[in-house]
């Protein structure tokens, strides 16, 4: 995940041994305003909207591990924390490069199983 993309894992249903790609997720497009205090604003909404796409795929999780670039995984579990359904998530994170979608299922492969 960073500030614009992220990709979520989760276990294959027909082999849970395994994970695969639930969803490759974009962030909202912001559009110039007139103000710095209604820019503020809007980043926040569209920022929260995104952190909400990404956990609308993240109905049943137990453990999460949040990767890549920047501070975008720590405010996704900031965010994770003050939402009610994943409270008792237990989640970690790490900083990364961006991976292609094959490093990235082999580097969650390894840090699950």
């Amino acid at each position: 995940m960073d500030n614009v993309k992220a990709t979520v894992l989760g276990r294959d249903e027909t082999n849970p041994d395994q994970f695969t790609i639930l969803a490759h997720i974009h962030r909202p497009d912001d559009i110039k305003h007139s103000s710095e205090h209604s820019a503020n604003n809007a980043e926040k909404t569209i920022q929260e909207k995104f952190f909400k796409e990404i956990a609308h795929h993240m109905q049943n999780a137990e453990e999460v591990h949040v990767t890549g670039p920047g501070k975008a995984q720590e405010q996704f579990i900031h965010f994770m924390e003050a939402t009610p359904q994943f409270k008792r998530v237990k989640s970690d994170q790490s900083t990364t490069n961006e991976m292609t979608d094959d490093k990235l299922l082999e580097f969650i492969s390894e840090k699950f199983n």
